[in-house]
């Protein structure tokens, strides 16, 4: 073999490692750029994900808080609602407790109203001996209508007559005064006690109004709101 025929092959071997070379960079170009472009997709991805679950958190939260505002809304609304129906049903009651110190200005009247509250007083005590308190302008009515009481009583109960000891030093408040409606007043009644004092029974007017008013106000809400005041 000549240097010709060594020199040729010599090419032709350099040639292939070339082109072997060649290819093998091109296929490593071609796999760099494919992992890049995946690994770029991944990251893109990911990314989108992640803004993805950001805006979902965002929008949660904006409900979130959308819902709570309705409903501090709502509660507030319902507040004044209920605020204002009390209002209405504290402006009945005070309106009836007005009406109340007309009941004393018929004498006739009165004076059977405080018979029958002595009566029901007694009752319920059911005590042999008892201490009566009174407003002092009732103090003369009823002291005219207390042995009546007691007879009345006894018939009822079956039992004697019991002590009825009026208090003639302790009385109960007055009515209320323009100057001042809302200070310690009794609108008319009687208050009877145990000698004891452990067993007493308020039966004064604004005592009743209480009750009845306490017992009734389910009603009443009723027949001025409907269902809404339940």
């Amino acid at each position: 073999m000549n240097d010709a025929d060594v020199s040729s092959q010599i090419q032709q071997m350099v040639r292939f490692i070339r082109q072997e070379a060649e290819e093998k960079a091109n296929e490593i170009s071609v796999s760099a750029e494919e992992e890049f472009n995946i690994e770029k997709l991944q990251l893109v991805e990911a990314e989108k994900k992640k803004i993805r679950q950001d805006y979902e958190k965002k929008e949660k939260q904006a409900d979130v808080r959308k819902k709570i505002d309705y409903s501090m809304q709502l509660n507030a609304s319902r507040i004044k609602v209920l605020q204002a129906q009390d209002d209405i049903v504290n402006a009945m009651k005070d309106q009836a407790a007005k009406d109340l110190l007309n009941v004393s200005g018929d004498e006739d009247a009165y004076k059977q109203l405080l018979k029958d509250l002595i009566v029901q007083c007694l009752l319920r005590l059911k005590e042999p001996s008892v201490l009566l308190r009174c407003r002092e302008e009732d103090l003369g009515l009823v002291e005219s209508i207390l042995d009546d009481a007691k007879e009345e009583y006894a018939g009822k109960a079956n039992v004697h007559a019991p002590e009825v000891a009026v208090d003639t030093t302790v009385f109960l408040p007055p009515p209320p005064t323009e100057s001042d409606p809302h200070g310690l007043h009794c609108s008319g009644g009687v208050v009877l006690a145990s000698r004891d004092g452990k067993i007493v029974c308020e039966n004064t007017l604004d005592a009743r109004l209480d009750v009845a008013f306490r017992m009734k106000l389910p009603v009443i809400r009723r027949s001025l709101f409907g269902q809404v005041a339940a």
